[in-house]
């Protein structure tokens, strides 16, 4: 790798590896189901039309037996999008390390949840296969076609018991990602090896351009994404005043305080502008309780306008280039690489 593509590309990605990690998860279950054709029901599929009749997955047994586990597949995704951002088109979500210990918490937790869902189901996982082909062959004796092999098909569409277990699994990998490498060949005989050793060379290049752009435009995307959701909650909370008798709640002041909490784990790329902004916000207008604005319509006044300030200053830095902040995020793992150079 030529030296300009490589002080190009790695101070940016050694400032993000620095910042936090790549997480992958991945919350497995028997779905309980299973896709019907025409054949199942004794139907001819030549008779069949597919504009009229459309058979698709059925359930092997009743939702709420696996209630738990979509449950729990919900809030992993919960837990792991409210801590993180995605990363280079789904490659995995990127978590800064403020937040990293606090998730790893929580899907541990779930974890734990998890494991005893799925002893619980393997555990009455016969009496349930059971029940459930009692209630497929009542419900057979109501259908065209041939009972016996809709109830054949489904017998054989039930896991055997000792092998339920495989079908159940949680897992979360964390991983940083590493530039391309240049590839070089230890003895180069003759004019093939050179070329081959030419190619990769070339494709490593490659490689770490679109490396570039790429985090270029994830730090861009990270970094719009906190102050759209900025706006967003501030319109929330003026829309949630207006429409009270009450005044203010405070729930509402909590959650503007939660949310400046979260915000400053979150902005790993640096985002001063609104960082400070937000922190004047809670300076000037989250020291009072709701109590107190609601006994004060002067005071009441001052939220709304810091409110709609806030709404409007996070709407125009959404809109704005981040060139700055990407910038400068990038000299943050240049002083990093010269220091250790």
């Amino acid at each position: 790798m030529s030296q300009s593509i490589h002080s190009q590309n790695l101070p940016l990605l050694e400032a993000v590896c620095r910042r936090g990690v790549l997480v992958a998860t991945s919350v497995r279950y028997w779905r309980g189901c299973k896709r019907l054709n025409p054949e199942d029901l004794g139907l001819d599929p030549a008779h069949v039309s597919d504009r009229l009749i459309q058979l698709g997955h059925k359930r092997l047994i009743p939702r709420d037996s696996l209630q738990a586990f979509a449950l729990i597949e919900s809030r992993v995704q919960a837990t792991v999008e409210g801590s993180s951002f995605p990363f280079l088109g789904g490659l995995g979500r990127f978590v800064p390390n403020p937040r990293l210990a606090d998730m790893t918490d929580r899907l541990e937790k779930l974890r734990d949840e998890f494991r005893e869902a799925t002893l619980d189901f393997v555990a009455g996982y016969g009496p349930l296969r059971d029940q459930a082909l009692v209630e497929w062959r009542e419900a057979a004796t109501h259908m065209n076609g041939s009972a016996e092999r809709l109830i054949a098909t489904i017998e054989q569409s039930f896991p055997p018991a000792g092998d339920i277990a495989k079908r159940f699994g949680f897992e979360t990998r964390l991983f940083q990602i590493a530039a391309p490498d240049n590839i070089r060949l230890e003895v180069a005989e003759g004019v093939e090896q050179l070329e081959v050793a030419e190619d990769r060379r070339r494709i490593a290049d490659d490689a770490s351009r679109r490396l570039q752009a790429d985090l270029d435009g994830f730090l861009r995307e990270s970094i719009a994404s906190l102050r759209e959701e900025t706006g967003r909650l501030a319109t929330e909370v003026l829309a949630t005043i207006d429409g009270s008798d009450n005044g203010v709640h405070q729930r509402t002041l909590n959650r503007l305080t939660t949310f400046i909490d979260s915000f400053r784990t979150l902005n790993f790329a640096g985002d001063q502008q609104l960082e400070q902004t937000l922190e004047r916000f809670r300076r000037d207008l989250l020291t009072r309780s709701a109590e107190d604005y609601r006994n004060q319509p002067g005071a009441m006044q001052s939220l709304t306008d810091g409110l709609n300030r806030l709404r409007e200053n996070a709407v125009q830095l959404a809109r704005s280039d981040a060139r700055e902040i990407v910038s400068r995020f990038g000299q943050m793992g240049g002083r990093r690489l010269a220091a250790v150079g």
